[in-house]
């Protein structure tokens, strides 16, 4: 009996996962970790969340910062969107076949949007805050520059991974390339489009709370303010207003995507992952091409309408963008920069970029167990009535424990994703010196919150006809989740975290600009000591690192497809 040998590609990708969580925990435990001192404040922090400051001063600001917010959100998203949507057709592998884009213009935009997209948009807001000042336009650009990028490569997948045989049909039948774009692919890729649009929408409002840190406004920087105050009542008042915008927009996102026949926020694009819209406590309205059409144009007028309150309500000063000022700023810049020096503290960057992948690594890996557990407890599927876990019938007392059970998880999800992770690595530093384990439990209670609504849905949209033919058979509901819901749900859970590790790169440089280490620290400190030379190679490391994890994602993602 021949034993088989096991390829060494299929070896290397192991070994690098147990090297990254090996780094990460020899960098935790090497470094002091509790400090015991700060436990009374963080247990003060917490008891105020009992009793919020509802006083009427305080209630007007909360609602400003919370208009501030959502009008940042909007405007982000729209310019985001349209400029994403420009540059995916242009990098798309359709656009070149089709509209005859020249394949180096394609592959030379491709490329230069790997920078914005690499750059988190809190570093955009602090580069263009020494531009501009404290103006509304930075959070506005600060948001649009990463993530047009962003949505110019997830689009330009969407168009590519949506079916051409329309599209072909119509060149064949002699139509005009645009003409073929427009109705034989964009229809087909419409509710793709919409549906990470919405899901855009929503990292947009977690990243205007994020960029009110660096004091642009809004619900972000009341928070923050309120925090380094030590008002923790004040504090929480502000992350309940946020809990709810982010709430409210989150059904809404959820209602316009169920009305559009959208699945999920996001398709990552697994061929073989068996899911299917099936569950559904009322029948579905059957819908027609024209309610959908009506629908569509009634949401963009809407976009519309908001995109025109949000501009006015912020007022940015466009003026800026040809001020004296701004050119003066931007020389000075420049010449800090020139010549560009050796960075001297390499070893510094070396150990600091180990620092931020273990950082990255663990937080995920904490996030994604998590938000598996809890995607089965916020999954409408599972404990409400009718459920795999609670059949009919079932006794009232049974009931409502069942939507206790899935009321508090979704509530404790929606608390981990309100609150952005610098707020939640400041409030760890109570209780942990600065170091790696307070920037990895900050991102990962964040993305908790996150990969534990996205993996929810996954549960939502099970295919019910595998898990009903166990059933026939007599199979337990241990048995079904166990031989049946775990093997279809598994590869998306799993492609889920490979995604939100890209997002969770990133986000490394923001909770360490809070003091919670790695590359974010590093940079930190560079930029209070003006050191202009030591800001670009950090940056420059950073990028590479995020370069190289978004390959590493995509790679994995693409692998989890043959499951």
């Amino acid at each position: 009996m021949t034993s088989k040998s096991i390829p060494l590609r299929q070896l290397w990708l192991p070994s690098t996962c147990l090297l990254l969580m090996v780094g990460g925990g020899v960098a935790i435990l090497t470094s002091p970790l509790w400090n015991l001192n700060g436990w009374p404040q963080f247990l003060e922090f917490w008891q105020a969340s009992l009793h919020p400051d509802f006083t009427a001063p305080l209630m007007a600001t909360a609602w400003q910062g919370l208009l501030t917010t959502l009008a940042y959100a909007i405007c982000g998203t729209v310019f985001s969107v349209c400029l994403g949507f420009v540059g995916s057709v242009f990098i798309s592998d359709v656009g070149r076949q089709v509209l005859g884009i020249a394949p180096y213009f394609s592959q030379g935009l491709k490329s230069l949007l790997v920078v914005p997209r690499a750059i988190h948009e809190m570093l955009w807001g602090l580069l263009l805050i020494n531009l501009w000042g404290l103006d509304p336009l930075v959070a506005i650009a600060a948001i649009t520059i990463p993530f047009s990028a962003i949505v110019a490569k997830v689009f330009s997948d969407i168009l590519d991974d949506t079916p051409h045989q329309a599209l072909e049909a119509i060149r064949q039948g002699g139509g005009r390339p645009l003409n073929a774009f427009l109705y034989g692919l964009l229809p087909s890729a419409s509710t793709n489009l919409l549906s990470y649009s919405f899901y855009r929408f929503e990292c947009s409002l977690r990243s205007a709370a994020t960029l009110g840190i660096i004091g642009v406004g809004g619900l972000g920087h009341e928070i923050f303010l309120s925090l380094q105050s030590l008002q923790y009542q004040q504090v929480w008042t502000f992350i309940y207003a946020l809990m709810i915008l982010n709430g409210v927009i989150d059904w809404s996102s959820a209602r316009c995507r169920h009305r559009l026949g959208c699945q999920t926020r996001i398709s990552l694009h697994l061929k073989n992952a068996p899911i299917q819209q099936v569950h559904s406590r009322r029948p579905e309205p059957e819908r027609s091409f024209s309610n959908n059409l009506l629908y569509c144009i009634l949401v963009v007028v809407s976009l519309v309408g908001a995109l025109a309150w949000s501009w006015l309500y912020i007022g940015p000063d466009l003026s800026i963008l040809v001020a004296p000022q701004t050119w003066h700023n931007s020389q000075q810049i420049f010449v800090g920069l020139w010549p560009l020096q050796p960075s001297p503290s390499l070893l510094a960057t070396c150990d600091a970029s180990l620092q931020t992948l273990g950082m990255a690594f663990m937080a995920i890996l904490g996030a994604g167990f998590g938000g598996m557990v809890f995607s089965f407890g916020t999954a409408a599927n599972f404990f409400l009535p009718g459920g795999l876990f609670l059949p009919q019938p079932a006794s009232l007392w049974r009931q409502g424990v069942g939507r206790l059970l899935v009321g508090a998880a979704r509530l404790f999800l929606l608390i981990c994703r309100s609150v952005p992770a610098p707020i939640w690595a400041l409030v760890m530093l109570f209780i942990v010196f600065p170091g790696v384990l307070p920037g990895a439990i900050a991102l990962g209670i964040h993305n908790l919150g996150i990969l534990g609504r996205l993996m929810a849905e996954v549960n939502e949209n099970l295919d019910q006809k595998p898990l009903a033919a166990l059933q026939a058979q007599g199979a337990s509901s241990p048995f079904v989740f166990l031989y049946g819901v775990l093997p279809m749900t598994l590869p998306r859970f799993l492609a889920y975290s490979c995604y939100r590790w890209e997002v969770g790169m990133r986000e490394t440089v923001i909770v360490g600009l809070v003091g919670a280490g790695g590359l974010g620290r590093l940079l930190s400190e560079q930029l209070s000591s003006f050191d202009s030379s030591g800001v670009v190679w950090t940056l420059g490391c950073f990028i590479l690192l995020s370069l190289g994890v978004d390959w590493l994602s995509q790679y994995l993602r693409q692998q989890l497809q043959s499951l």
